[in-house]
């Protein structure tokens, strides 16, 4: 099973001509591979996570996927304000074909949100509707997590249960932070001027990156 992307492109218009943020990208991103995606600030880093994660079309390519991938976790979440989080993880839960009341379950004991459960998303702070986001994301078992920039790993609650996760999935990680990529990730990419180089040497794709 596969995440491909095919002669990727995508640009945008600007007051004189067009912005190219992606050239030609070609990816096989496969199920079990954990892959760390490099690049600077401004270099399209989030608009190919959006791509990957279906948020985004390319401009020109295409896109070819037989694993189920998650939404991108560490983006805002596209909750629906006036719904409960509950009513969201059972949507959620009906999308990707997991039983709601567990989903509901799972979303209760470890977004630890009370009785704001139950209540419209849009009375949520912050931090409680990045709560829901991470514990909806783990109750479903995707072939992949997609994950952008940095995320809360290590001996966190949320750390471990990513952890655990990524025993069985996949994870494609785009980052800016090299640690990120050597802890989490056994391949590696540097995105730079929208293309996509691999390298099967996480060493080599940091002094690359390091040299940017």
């Amino acid at each position: 099973m596969t995440l491909e992307l095919l002669d990727v492109h995508k640009s945008y218009p600007m007051n004189i001509g067009r912005k190219h943020v992606l050239r030609g990208v070609n990816a096989v991103f496969r199920k079990g591979e954990r892959v760390g995606v490099l690049g600077r600030n401004g270099t399209g880093k989030s608009t190919l996570v959006r791509i990957l994660g279906g948020v985004e079309a390319p401009t020109r390519g295409s896109i070819r996927c037989t694993m189920s991938v998650s939404w991108p976790i560490g983006m805002a979440a596209g909750f629906q304000a006036a719904l409960s989080g509950a009513d969201n993880s059972r949507f959620i839960a009906r999308i990707y074909g997991r039983p709601a009341q567990e989903t509901v379950q799972f979303v209760e004991s470890f977004a630890e949100l009370g009785e704001y459960l139950n209540m419209p998303v849009q009375t949520y702070s912050s931090g409680m509707r990045s709560r829901l986001g991470l514990a909806i994301s783990l109750a479903v078992d995707f072939d992949c997590f997609l994950v952008d920039e940095a995320l809360a790993v290590g001996d966190t609650k949320f750390g471990r249960a990513f952890a655990a996760r990524l025993q069985h999935a996949g994870l494609i990680l785009v980052t800016h932070q090299p640690s990120l990529v050597r802890q989490l990730c056994n391949r590696a990419a540097v995105l730079d001027q929208g293309t996509l180089t691999f390298y099967e040497d996480i060493d080599e794709a940091l002094a690359t990156y390091n040299s940017l």
